[in-house]
Protein backbone atom coordinates (compact mmCIF):
# COMPACT_ATOMS: atom_id res chain seq x y z
CA UNK A 1 0.00 0.00 0.00
CA UNK A 2 1.81 3.26 -1.18
CA UNK A 3 1.69 6.35 1.16
CA UNK A 4 -1.01 8.14 -0.58
CA UNK A 5 -3.54 5.57 0.21
CA UNK A 6 -2.38 5.50 3.24
CA UNK A 7 -3.31 8.26 4.10
CA UNK A 8 -6.82 8.00 2.04
CA UNK A 9 -8.03 5.40 4.40
CA UNK A 10 -7.06 7.02 7.48
CA UNK A 11 -8.59 10.31 6.52
CA UNK A 12 -11.86 8.16 5.66
CA UNK A 13 -11.72 6.77 8.85
CA UNK A 14 -11.15 9.72 10.67
CA UNK A 15 -14.47 11.63 9.00
CA UNK A 16 -16.41 7.77 9.44
CA UNK A 17 -16.02 7.92 13.07
CA UNK A 18 -16.80 12.03 13.22
CA UNK A 19 -19.85 11.85 11.41
CA UNK A 20 -20.78 8.25 13.23
CA UNK A 21 -20.84 10.50 16.54
CA UNK A 22 -22.38 13.10 15.16
CA UNK A 23 -25.21 11.95 14.16
CA UNK A 24 -25.85 9.74 17.19
CA UNK A 25 -25.28 13.17 19.00
CA UNK A 26 -27.95 14.32 16.99
CA UNK A 27 -30.28 11.84 16.97
CA UNK A 28 -32.99 13.28 20.35
CA UNK A 29 -30.55 15.03 22.17
CA UNK A 30 -31.36 15.91 25.85
CA UNK A 31 -31.60 19.37 24.78
CA UNK A 32 -31.65 20.65 20.96
CA UNK A 33 -30.28 24.18 21.89
CA UNK A 34 -27.55 22.64 23.85
CA UNK A 35 -26.84 20.04 21.16
CA UNK A 36 -26.11 23.32 18.52
CA UNK A 37 -23.81 24.73 21.09
CA UNK A 38 -21.71 22.20 22.45
CA UNK A 39 -21.51 20.27 18.87
CA UNK A 40 -21.09 23.31 17.08
CA UNK A 41 -17.41 23.89 17.46
CA UNK A 42 -16.57 20.26 16.52
CA UNK A 43 -18.39 20.66 13.17
CA UNK A 44 -16.23 24.28 12.63
CA UNK A 45 -13.25 22.25 13.41
CA UNK A 46 -14.05 19.74 10.69
CA UNK A 47 -14.46 22.84 8.42
CA UNK A 48 -11.14 24.46 9.19
CA UNK A 49 -9.32 20.93 9.12
CA UNK A 50 -11.42 20.70 5.62
CA UNK A 51 -9.84 23.99 4.18
CA UNK A 52 -6.14 24.08 5.26
CA UNK A 53 -5.89 19.99 5.24
CA UNK A 54 -3.84 20.43 1.41
CA UNK A 55 -2.05 23.77 2.52
CA UNK A 56 -0.79 22.85 6.41
CA UNK A 57 -1.45 19.35 6.50
CA UNK A 58 -1.29 18.31 10.33
CA UNK A 59 0.58 15.60 12.07
CA UNK A 60 -1.28 12.38 12.91
CA UNK A 61 -1.16 12.62 16.69
CA UNK A 62 -2.72 16.06 16.66
CA UNK A 63 -5.54 14.50 14.10
CA UNK A 64 -5.79 11.79 16.30
CA UNK A 65 -6.41 14.36 19.61
CA UNK A 66 -8.46 16.74 17.35
CA UNK A 67 -10.90 13.65 16.52
CA UNK A 68 -11.00 12.72 20.62
CA UNK A 69 -11.90 16.11 21.99
CA UNK A 70 -14.65 16.28 18.84
CA UNK A 71 -16.34 12.97 20.64
CA UNK A 72 -15.73 14.10 23.95
CA UNK A 73 -17.97 17.49 22.38
CA UNK A 74 -20.40 15.14 20.80
CA UNK A 75 -21.47 13.18 23.58
CA UNK A 76 -21.79 16.41 25.80
CA UNK A 77 -23.83 17.39 23.10
CA UNK A 78 -26.11 14.35 22.97
CA UNK A 79 -26.46 14.56 27.04
CA UNK A 80 -25.91 17.50 28.13
CA UNK A 81 -22.24 17.60 30.30
CA UNK A 82 -24.59 17.25 33.19
CA UNK A 83 -26.03 14.30 32.63
CA UNK A 84 -23.50 12.02 31.01
CA UNK A 85 -24.73 8.58 32.06
CA UNK A 86 -21.44 6.51 32.92
CA UNK A 87 -20.57 9.96 34.52
CA UNK A 88 -23.60 9.73 37.11
CA UNK A 89 -22.35 5.58 37.66
CA UNK A 90 -18.68 7.17 38.20
CA UNK A 91 -20.21 9.78 40.29
CA UNK A 92 -22.12 7.10 42.28
CA UNK A 93 -19.20 4.92 43.07
CA UNK A 94 -16.97 7.94 44.33
CA UNK A 95 -19.50 9.47 46.36
CA UNK A 96 -19.79 12.97 43.74
CA UNK A 97 -22.24 15.13 44.05
CA UNK A 98 -21.73 16.10 40.39
CA UNK A 99 -21.45 14.63 37.44
CA UNK A 100 -17.71 15.70 36.51
CA UNK A 101 -17.66 15.07 32.22
CA UNK A 102 -17.65 18.69 31.80
CA UNK A 103 -14.18 18.55 33.61
CA UNK A 104 -13.15 16.08 30.73
CA UNK A 105 -14.29 18.72 28.36
CA UNK A 106 -12.08 21.37 29.91
CA UNK A 107 -9.46 18.77 30.12
CA UNK A 108 -9.58 18.52 26.43
CA UNK A 109 -9.78 22.61 26.24
CA UNK A 110 -6.67 22.52 27.40
CA UNK A 111 -5.04 19.48 26.16
CA UNK A 112 -5.69 19.80 22.26
CA UNK A 113 -5.30 23.16 21.55
CA UNK A 114 -1.92 22.84 23.59
CA UNK A 115 -0.87 20.63 20.81
CA UNK A 116 -1.99 22.61 18.07
CA UNK A 117 -0.15 25.55 19.59
CA UNK A 118 3.07 23.62 19.53
CA UNK A 119 2.60 22.18 16.28
CA UNK A 120 1.84 25.73 14.74
CA UNK A 121 4.88 27.61 16.68
CA UNK A 122 7.16 24.49 15.58
CA UNK A 123 6.66 24.57 12.06
CA UNK A 124 6.59 28.39 11.70
CA UNK A 125 9.70 28.88 13.76
CA UNK A 126 8.11 31.02 15.99
CA UNK A 127 10.23 30.50 18.72
CA UNK A 128 13.00 28.28 19.54
CA UNK A 129 13.85 27.99 23.22
CA UNK A 130 11.25 25.10 24.37
CA UNK A 131 10.77 26.82 27.73
CA UNK A 132 9.87 30.29 26.29
CA UNK A 133 7.71 28.09 24.22
CA UNK A 134 6.25 25.88 26.75
CA UNK A 135 5.25 29.19 28.40
CA UNK A 136 3.07 31.02 25.26
CA UNK A 137 1.48 27.41 24.64
CA UNK A 138 0.02 27.11 27.88
CA UNK A 139 -0.64 30.95 28.03
CA UNK A 140 -2.50 30.83 24.97
CA UNK A 141 -4.74 27.80 26.43
CA UNK A 142 -5.77 29.54 29.39
CA UNK A 143 -6.86 32.25 26.98
CA UNK A 144 -8.79 30.06 25.01
CA UNK A 145 -10.40 28.85 28.07
CA UNK A 146 -10.97 32.29 29.86
CA UNK A 147 -12.65 33.23 26.09
CA UNK A 148 -14.83 30.33 26.36
CA UNK A 149 -15.94 31.43 29.77
CA UNK A 150 -16.92 34.62 28.23
CA UNK A 151 -19.27 32.72 25.72
CA UNK A 152 -21.26 31.04 28.15
CA UNK A 153 -21.34 34.54 30.22
CA UNK A 154 -22.78 36.54 26.81
CA UNK A 155 -24.68 32.83 26.06
CA UNK A 156 -26.67 32.86 30.04
CA UNK A 157 -27.67 36.76 28.89
CA UNK A 158 -28.45 36.36 25.58
CA UNK A 159 -30.91 32.78 26.33
CA UNK A 160 -31.90 33.35 29.84
CA UNK A 161 -32.52 30.55 31.44
CA UNK A 162 -32.67 27.97 28.66
CA UNK A 163 -28.54 28.52 28.93
CA UNK A 164 -28.51 26.62 32.57
CA UNK A 165 -27.90 22.49 29.96
CA UNK A 166 -24.93 24.61 28.64
CA UNK A 167 -23.46 26.12 31.35
CA UNK A 168 -23.35 22.74 33.13
CA UNK A 169 -22.39 24.70 36.31
CA UNK A 170 -24.71 22.15 38.84
CA UNK A 171 -24.84 24.70 41.42
CA UNK A 172 -21.07 24.77 41.96
CA UNK A 173 -20.01 28.48 42.54
CA UNK A 174 -16.57 28.01 41.93
CA UNK A 175 -16.90 26.25 38.51
CA UNK A 176 -15.80 29.10 36.15
CA UNK A 177 -12.55 28.70 37.87
CA UNK A 178 -12.54 25.05 38.13
CA UNK A 179 -13.27 24.68 34.44
CA UNK A 180 -10.17 26.93 33.78
CA UNK A 181 -7.72 24.61 36.11
CA UNK A 182 -8.43 21.60 34.08
CA UNK A 183 -7.88 23.56 30.93
CA UNK A 184 -4.25 24.47 32.81
CA UNK A 185 -3.80 20.84 33.72
CA UNK A 186 -4.54 19.48 29.79
CA UNK A 187 -1.76 22.17 28.69
CA UNK A 188 0.94 21.30 31.08
CA UNK A 189 -0.19 17.76 30.45
CA UNK A 190 -0.23 17.70 27.04
CA UNK A 191 3.30 19.77 26.81
CA UNK A 192 5.10 16.93 29.15
CA UNK A 193 3.88 13.84 27.91
CA UNK A 194 3.51 14.27 24.39
CA UNK A 195 6.91 16.29 23.61
CA UNK A 196 8.82 13.48 22.22
CA UNK A 197 6.06 11.41 19.93
CA UNK A 198 5.05 14.96 18.50
CA UNK A 199 8.71 15.81 17.83
CA UNK A 200 9.22 12.85 15.57
CA UNK A 201 5.95 13.74 13.48
CA UNK A 202 6.65 17.49 12.82
CA UNK A 203 10.54 16.23 11.94
CA UNK A 204 9.68 15.28 8.12
CA UNK A 205 7.20 18.38 7.94
CA UNK A 206 9.86 21.19 8.84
Amino acid sequence: MTQPELLSRKSYLWLSLFFAVLIWSGIEPKDRLTWVLEAGPAMIGLILIAKTRQSFPLTPLLYFWILLHCIVLMVGAKYTYAEVPLFDSIGKLFGWERNNYDKVGHFMQGFVPALLAREILLRQEVINSNGWRNFIIISICLAFSAFYELIEWWAAFIIGEDADAFLGTQGYVWDTQSDMAWALFGAIACVITLKKWHDRQIMPLL
